[in-house]
């Protein structure tokens, strides 16, 4: 059963179809296409900051071309300014990444492509992608449908869905709707702006928030009728995009403080019919339109319509299965990735519940990755008008949101609000990125928007905090850590089961391993420390801490084990402690004994600091030796400033997030999100040493085997960026080249202060040697690169080890 009749719907439908499922049902509460889809303007362009939306998009253009209702035009995205020319720049080399063809076009080339732009305002370059195009949204949505129809999909309009049954087991067991009862075994919430209310027919949450978006018709003008070849075209200077209609053109754009609506449950009667249009509100972005095409301020308008879209708190999809609620899958959520990304996330929907994965990476669209942050609705809706806000508006690499802040706060934030901490945000919790001593403390924002595309000016901060790490003791609070109790007479069976390293080892050791999916590809990146026989911990990002719970209640449930899974971030501080004389500096505060012989490396145990029980984890990100401790956070503020007391003779000094990424990449230490996803295999993300061959019951283990067997299809390499020590605007994303051909892209990058180089973790061909030259774009332009060693820095590791 699939719940919606708009686009995703219908390509759920289609894919499953395809994928050879015999009976599958769609209802639709009014007629296909009556929700966001039937106001949608029907732009198909591949252009996105995320890769796998990229791909998702450039198979929804073969989907539509196929079925012969997409018209390819073309696309040209317009740099308006200096600052988005080189952010276009930039951002044409991560579309070149990931395989797709963008051209840079200098202002005189955009003009030749647009020539309806002359005389406006000025233009910078551009980017020209020959594929794009655009749909009639609802003939291609019809057309999706008939040709789901044709593979024996049953639709059923004027049906609308009242509630979801479930069997004992928390399983889907019938639809029911006001026509009566359908018996089934998968219901896909396809429902559009109506998904959450949906969702909680069966005890789920998903946070997706109707936010208004407009468009409007302008008439064609006199002696300026635009040809319906003319390129469809973006311009986020101006906050617009459009194409041509009827002569005219459709122009639509992003508003900077969008209005959110029915946040509390949308109308089930609503549906075709557009919501009030804001001829006041839409002004600007007709400014917009005029200044880039004079021509326009002659055109008519011939309706403006508004219709809410469902915008998530980060701006992905909602996609996958939903954790304790067997046979319940989401494909909502699509952000204005409607008919972009419907086409790629049909497929892979259908991939997952045929196959049991998708064969792109979609960890970053799970449903239930949002944490309890986001239940509140005005946290939800602050976040999902911030993501459509900075749709267009050109966000600086280095800028952090400003939505949803001071929501969750370490016992520790009163000593880093003394010390100067600038903070940034991440799943809720308030963080400090590095400190600015004699300042007094601020939370991040648009940084980068004052010194624009230029070394940060905080890069001195960071290189003496990273020198504190490295040559002495720094101090850091990781209290935001995703902390994860597994217990329970199956909770060992439950881990061997979903890692890839051998959990069964003694109480007390902490192991680093990843969670696989079934095709061998990374879905999770963490340690597991082991507290008692049947009793673990897991540390994990901030923000995968949700997504992480959830994977383990899903494949608990599919194995049947007696286990609790809870998350516990909120019980424990974490402070860490590194640099060679961390162990010198835990002595002086702690009576137990902390040699090398009591707690080795990738060992816990339990020590005391002033009165306070610590777990003191001797683990490392950054290269050093030291240790992670955890505290109930009402000691928290004791065990800080003991450290903080005893380690000042030697010139300790706190770190913020941003200096690990200097300290661990030195290391070769990976990333999940970025470094390690579900596209790489443990061999191919460089951590095949952590795999454990043999384990009986391992998810992923025949496809890792196989893996193994047929070689690495890509690697993930260290690069040495530039030929010296100045400072590259590097970000992440960028393409990588031998000669002309790209044969990878930048997963990540940091300067590293101290070998004083600009290092990047960039994937190539398995076939690429250590020593073998490559370029990296950095803004557009080729820069040489050298790939080096995994490990740059104490490659032995006998820092680790105290020695």
């Amino acid at each position: 059963m699939i719940i919606g009749g708009g686009i995703a719907g219908c390509s759920v439908a289609y894919h499953l179809a395809r994928a050879g499922w015999e009976r599958v049902i769609l209802v639709e509460k009014g007629e296909l296409t009556s929700g966001s889809t039937h106001h949608a303007a029907g732009l198909v362009t591949a252009f996105n900051p995320s890769a796998t939306m990229m791909r998702f998009r450039r198979y929804s253009i073969e989907l539509y071309r196929e079925l012969g209702v997409f018209e390819r035009v073309g696309s040209v995205r317009i740099a308006s300014s200096p600052e988005s020319w080189i952010d276009l720049r930039r951002a044409a080399s991560r579309v070149e990444g990931v395989g797709l063809p963008a051209e840079l076009l200098r202002s005189e080339a955009v003009l030749e492509r647009l020539p309806q732009a002359a005389g406006g305002a000025p233009i910078h370059g551009g980017v020209w992608m020959p594929d794009d195009g655009y749909v009639d949204p609802h003939i291609a949505t019809y057309a999706v449908a008939d040709a789901a129809r044709a593979l024996g999909v049953e639709f059923r309009t004027r049906t609308r869905v009242t509630g979801i049954e479930l069997a004992g087991d928390r399983s889907v067991r019938a639809v029911v709707t006001d026509a009566g009862e359908i018996e089934t075994e998968h219901v896909v919430n396809a429902a559009g702006i109506w998904a959450p209310q949906v969702a909680a027919m069966v005890g789920a949450f998903v946070p997706s928030v109707p936010i208004d978006h407009q468009h409007v018709a302008m008439q064609a003008v006199t002696g300026h009728e635009v040809d319906r070849r003319l390129p469809c075209f973006r311009d986020p200077d101006n906050l617009i995009y459009g194409r041509a209609d009827a002569g005219g053109m459709l122009i639509g754009g992003y508003e900077p403080d969008p209005p959110a609506r029915w946040v509390d449950g949308v109308p089930w009667e609503h549906g075709a019919r557009p919501v009030q249009s804001d001829m006041e509100r839409f002004a600007p972005l007709l400014e917009g339109a005029i200044r880039r095409f004079p021509f326009l301020e002659d055109a008519g308008v011939v309706r403006l319509l508004c219709h809410p879209d469902a915008m998530t708190p980060d701006g992905n999809p909602l996609l996958g299965p939903m954790p304790g609620v067997r046979g319940f899958w989401l494909a909502a959520g699509l952000s204005l990735n409607g008919f972009g990304g419907a086409g790629g996330l049909g497929r892979s929907l259908a991939e997952m519940m045929t196959d049991g994965s998708a064969a792109l990476d979609v960890d970053s669209y799970r449903p239930w990755r949002f944490g309890r942050v986001f239940r509140d609705g005005t946290a939800a809706t602050e976040a999902a008008r911030e993501v459509y806000k900075y749709y267009y508006r050109l966000r600086y690499p280095l800028d952090v949101g400003e939505a949803v802040r001071g929501r969750r706060l370490s016992p520790l934030h009163g000593r880093l609000e003394e010390l100067g901490a600038v903070f940034a945000a991440k799943n809720g919790w308030e963080r400090a990125e590095y400190f600015e001593p004699g300042r007094p403390w601020r939370r991040a924002g648009e940084d980068q928007r004052a010194f624009g595309w230029a070394a940060p000016p905080y890069l001195g901060l960071l290189a003496a905090e990273h020198a504190a790490f490295r040559e002495r003791v720094g101090i850091i609070d990781l209290t935001s850590f995703g902390k994860l109790s597994v217990r329970g007479p199956g909770a060992l069976q439950l881990l061997e089961r979903v890692c890839d390293n051998r959990i069964d080892r003694p109480v007390g050791s902490i192991v680093y391993t990843q969670f696989l999916d079934d095709r061998g590809g990374i879905v999770a990146d963490l340690t597991v420390t082991r507290l008692a026989e049947d009793r673990f911990r897991l540390i994990t990002g901030a923000a995968a801490v949700d997504s992480d719970l959830g994977w383990l209640a899903l494949q608990s449930e599919l194995a049947g084990l007696d286990v609790e899974v809870r998350d516990v971030s909120e019980e424990l501080a974490v402070i860490g402690i590194w640099g060679p004389l961390a162990r010198d500096l835990l002595e002086r505060v702690s009576a137990d004994d902390v040699s090398d012989v009591a707690l080795p490396f990738a060992r816990a145990r339990e020590i005391e600091i002033g009165g306070a029980r610590v777990l003191a984890q001797r683990i490392t990100f950054v290269g050093e030796l030291g240790f992670e401790l955890y505290v109930a956070p009402e000691w928290a503020v004791q065990v800080w400033d003991r450290l903080m007391a005893a380690g000042r003779a030697d010139g300790i000094r706190p770190g913020g997030y941003r200096v690990l990424e200097s300290l661990r990449i030195e290391k070769g230490y990976r990333y999940f999100g970025t470094d390690l996803t579900s596209a790489d295999t443990p061999y191919e993300g460089g951590v095949g040493f952590c795999v454990t061959a043999g384990k009986d019951g391992m998810i992923g283990a025949a496809a890792l085997a196989a893996a193994s067997a047929a070689g690495p299809r890509h690697r993930l390499r260290t690069l040495l960026v530039g030929q010296d020590d100045r400072y590259l605007l590097l970000y992440g994303g960028e393409a990588v080249r031998i000669g002309d051909e790209v044969v990878g892209r930048v997963r990540s990058c940091a300067y590293a202060f101290t070998l004083e180089r600009n290092v990047a973790l960039a994937t190539v061909p398995p076939d690429v040697a250590i020593g073998a030259r490559v370029r990296v774009d950095v803004l557009g332009d080729g820069v040489d690169a050298e790939v080096a060693d995994d490990v740059l820095y104490d490659p032995q590791g006998a820092r680790i080890r105290g020695s």
